[in-house]
């Protein structure tokens, strides 16, 4: 998954420019009151495209559109991401290109990865990421607040983690349903 921003002006360019009079969306997933706003996204997808793009190994173009409403103040608000991926469509369906597109917002946001400039061969670190964000989310924590607590903390890693003896003892107030050694 690969999001076309303003540093591959031609390539977003031509997704914008063929998704121009998109109609209704290939799927639109139901709203969901996430982090104090009422959350949408929907997305367009096609592989007609692929031959004329400027880009290597492209199963299919995509603009994604995020709908955010305040709980609070019912302010909306409307971002648009245009973006390709390898998967074909026989190998992602619309709403796993929308599973996939929240997964790259949240490495993107949580570890800046649109920004990291890794030129070590063929090392994939973002599987790591992944993981890391796999274990946040079994705690059922929020990923940011979660990488802003721990972030260079190697000690509070591990007692997240539950590596140490001092995370491993007995909570005298543990939360309902939490098991307590």
């Amino acid at each position: 998954m690969f999001t076309a921003k303003a540093n591959q002006p031609t390539l977003l360019d031509d997704i914008r420019t063929f998704f121009r009079n998109r109609g209704e969306p290939d799927f639109r997933e139901p709203p969901a009151l996430e982090h104090g706003r009422l959350e949408s996204r929907a997305i367009w997808t096609t592989d007609r495209v692929n031959g004329h793009l400027t880009f290597r190994h492209v199963g299919q173009a995509f603009p994604v559109e995020r709908t955010a409403t305040g709980k609070k103040s019912g302010k909306t608000s409307v971002e648009h991401a245009f973006g390709v991926t390898s998967h074909s469509p026989d190998t992602a369906d619309p709403r796993r290109l929308i599973e996939l597109n929240r997964v790259h917002d949240i490495l993107d946001n949580a570890f800046d990865e649109d920004r990291l400039r890794i030129r070590t061969g063929p090392v994939n670190t973002t599987r790591p990421r992944r993981f890391a964000i796999g274990l946040i989310k079994a705690r059922h924590d929020r990923v940011a607040a979660a990488m802003r607590r721990l972030d260079c903390r190697p000690r509070r890693v591990f007692d997240y983690l539950c590596m140490t003896e001092n995370s491993r003892r007995p909570r005298k107030h543990a939360p309902p349903g939490v098991r307590t050694n």
